[in-house]
């Protein structure tokens, strides 16, 4: 009898892992490599520096003590699974140096060398830009790796060796930040420089002129007697008013020309969160959480498709395979007069340019073929950087401009200036995203030297000198950056921690010191002047730059810090005494003990809570009255803020009346019908006031419905738009079920 053959085990394919930080990112990733790669997602860092200790070991070099992060040991054991089974090992997290940090983690979880060549960079998601980081490896770079532990270790250092002093001279559970010292100083020297601000008062006079019986013109009182104006009250502007009043006006002199208006540079990190603030309201921590689902993949179609490049970067270089896609684009759509003859390249001193500036990773995915497929941020902010990246590689807008001089008497002399736009270049495509700063046409009548002009009005101006303003998101972000005070990824954190410790407080869009920010604030300008030095700590930032660099070890930058910190350390827990921080006290009286509550600060903001505890534990929240009344009982409408702090109005006699509006109630009633007014605001500052009756005349063709339908209608067209596709789909695999069974 024949001895069966064994048969012979079968062979598996070999395969190759690949680690990326987020599952948006590997979701799109994977579709790009094909079937012998595996992707998975670390969900950012695996491994850190212990929160319980302080995990530095000074006198052994700095050398960090680090631990799997809790609650990511199923993550690890399964990934270490993957590497075991793996044939390759790529490390693909993303490209900045907290990315290879993370790579160079995984590389000790996994088992990786990290000499050889593990690991995969890559500026953009796109097919191409994957298939070469894959087919082009690198070892890990381990002076990057250095500058990010060292980053990490000076602020583990500041914090958990200034935080104990805070809690013990001050108040539990403070903390203090390396950089986020500087930014609450920033914030705190513009509101003292608020508080010191004296205003004085000026004038300014217009006027407006006519020649013959054309249309008058406005134009400005510059100079008195070969001076520049200088009118301090309203006595000597009366005086100059009705000397001009009988004075003669001649044109003295008319200049001609043209001016050209270039478009900006693609955006950067900071310039993405400026604009983003600017025009579309965004915080900017809200900007860097869009930018990151832009970056690692949007659900079009069937597919996940990456529609921005790597959104954490200094740069504004563009590479030359975008440049002539982008070229391609204009020239087909708006004609050769928008293409430039060369490229428009730009530049920045003080940027690393590891990577290209922010652009779409498709020219050809316009904001609205991709419209259906995003939420209404992502595509208010895709939007932006579409259009922004478009009018950067377009020709310049061009303007006629006149400028005209006229003298008034032997005294005065009157300026005006017209311009007219030409030649609309870029803007034929960042138009829409300006439309804040619509520009209109200045125009004049034709005028010539020796040119009698008739004085129409003379237009005096009371003004007040005003103090600068308190920063918000987007000011805040361009002092960071112009000072070198963190990095293109630590803008948004920064903004987040210094509200989270309560040292300052965001009002109106805009950024307020706390009490608490000043006395932190005090103690650590007079002890340690060194953490709250802007020019200390963008040194260090350049210093840690040069580590990333090779050109200085990170043992000797921490040891340059460390060493005189400490000392400066010990002489203050010596030298502070204890600081209390009295509570403001309010109007309001506990009704369980009758004592006056008093302000706290908490997660969410300030509330009342009685002076009493532990005896008495009662708090309240600070309800404001907005003076409007409730259309259902008639009670008074109180501002009030939901779990997530958002602010909206709701009857003080909830929850027997359910009456809330995110809208602010006006206290005035409605002319028409004597209903509720309410002011709607859209993002970008702009509002407008309604009546609560759907059927009063106010709100009939009100641009609020307008508004309201036409979201509604965009939305209807989404759905329809996501339906038809659906349908294909399951007609498609019907017909392949049918072809299959029919074989």
């Amino acid at each position: 009898m024949p001895v069966a053959k064994k048969s012979a085990p079968k062979k598996t394919s070999a395969k190759t892992l690949v680690v990326v930080e987020s599952p948006a990112k590997a979701k799109t990733i994977e579709q790009y490599l094909g079937k012998n790669y595996i992707v998975r997602a670390s969900m950012g860092h695996l491994r850190d520096l212990p929160k319980s200790q302080f995990g530095i070991d000074v006198d052994n070099n700095f050398e960090p003590k680090y631990i799997n992060i809790r609650g990511k040991g199923d993550l690890i054991k399964a990934l270490k699974k993957d590497a075991k089974n793996a044939d390759k090992v790529y490390l693909a997290s993303d490209p900045d140096r907290e990315g290879e940090a993370i790579a160079w983690h995984l590389s000790y979880i996994l088992d990786v060398d990290p000499k050889k060549k593990c690991r995969i960079v890559f500026n953009e998601i796109t097919k191409p830009a994957i298939q070469a980081a894959v087919n082009d490896p690198k070892p890990i770079d381990m002076d990057r790796v250095d500058a990010q532990q060292a980053r990490r270790m000076l602020d583990r250092i500041v914090g958990y060796k200034l935080s104990p002093l805070l809690w013990r001279k001050v108040r539990r559970g403070l903390s203090a930040g390396r950089v986020q010292s500087v930014t609450v100083k920033l914030i705190c020297d513009r509101e003292k420089e608020i508080q010191n601000f004296v205003s004085e008062e000026y004038w300014t006079v217009d006027l407006k002129l006519q020649k013959g019986k054309t249309k008058a013109f406005k134009a400005e009182l510059t100079e008195i007697d070969g001076k520049k104006i200088d009118l301090k009250n309203e006595s000597d502007t009366k005086k100059i008013v009705n000397e001009l009043k009988k004075s003669d006006f001649t044109v003295k002199e008319v200049k001609r020309g043209s001016r050209k208006r270039n478009p900006a540079p693609p955006f950067t990190t900071s310039s993405l969160q400026q604009d983003a603030a600017n025009k579309l309201g965004f915080v900017s921590r809200k900007t860097m959480m869009i930018a990151q689902q832009l970056y690692e993949g949007v659900t079009v179609g069937k597919n996940s498709v990456g529609l921005i490049t790597y959104m954490r970067t200094d740069s504004v270089r563009i590479s030359d395979v975008a440049q002539n896609e982008a070229k391609e684009f204009i020239l087909k759509k708006y004609g050769k007069d928008y293409v430039p003859a060369k490229f428009n390249n730009y530049s920045s001193k003080k940027a690393q340019d590891a990577h290209e500036g922010i652009r779409p990773t498709h020219i050809d995915l316009t904001p609205e073929s991709v419209e259906g497929y995003l939420n209404k941020d992502q595509f208010k902010l895709y939007n932006l950087i579409w259009q922004r990246f478009m009018a950067s590689q377009m020709t310049p807008a061009v303007y006629d401009t006149m400028s005209v001089s006229v003298d008034a008497g032997n005294r005065f002399k009157v300026k005006t200036a017209g311009s007219k736009l030409k030649f609309d270049g870029f803007k034929a495509v960042y138009a829409g995203v300006d439309a804040n700063k619509k520009e209109k046409d200045i125009t004049l009548p034709e005028l010539v030297a020796g040119d009698k002009l008739k004085l129409d009005e003379v237009l005096p101006e009371q003004h007040f000198t005003e103090p600068p303003p308190r920063y918000n998101d987007a000011s805040l972000v361009k002092t960071l950056e112009e000072k070198e005070i963190g990095r293109p990824s630590t803008y948004a954190p920064i903004i987040e921690t210094i509200q989270a410790r309560g040292y300052v407080v965001r009002r109106d869009k805009q950024f307020q010191p706390t009490e608490l920010g000043f006395i932190v604030l005090d103690m650590l300008e007079e002890y340690f002047k060194d953490i709250v030095d802007v020019k200390f700590t963008a040194n260090l930032e350049n210093e840690l730059d040069e580590v990333a660099e090779g050109k200085i070890k990170s043992s000797a930058l921490l040891k340059e810090f460390y060493d005189p910190f400490e000392k400066t350390l010990e002489k203050a827990d010596e030298a502070i005494g204890h600081i209390d921080i009295k509570d403001e006290e309010s109007d309001v009286v506990c009704e369980l003990c009758g004592r006056k509550m008093v302000y706290k600060l908490g997660r969410y903001g300030k509330f009342l809570a009685c002076p009493g505890f532990p005896e008495c534990r009662n708090t309240k929240p600070i309800l404001v009255d907005t003076g409007a009344k409730c259309p259902k009982c008639g009670g008074r409408i109180l501002e009030r803020k939901s779990r997530r702090g958002r602010k909206f109005f709701g009857c003080e006699n909830y929850p027997d009346c359910d009456f809330v509006s995110w809208d602010m109630p006006l206290k005035e009633p409605c002319k028409e019908c004597g209903s509720l007014m309410l002011r709607h605001n859209f993002r970008g500052g702009r509002g407008i006031v309604y009546c609560l009756n759907d059927n009063c005349k106010t709100r009939v063709n009100h641009p609020i419905n307008k508004e309201l339908e036409k979201n509604k209608k965009r939305e209807e067209e989404r759905l329809k738009k996501l339906e038809e596709e659906a349908k294909q789909e399951k007609d498609a695999k019907a017909t392949k079920k049918n072809t299959t069974k029919a074989k």
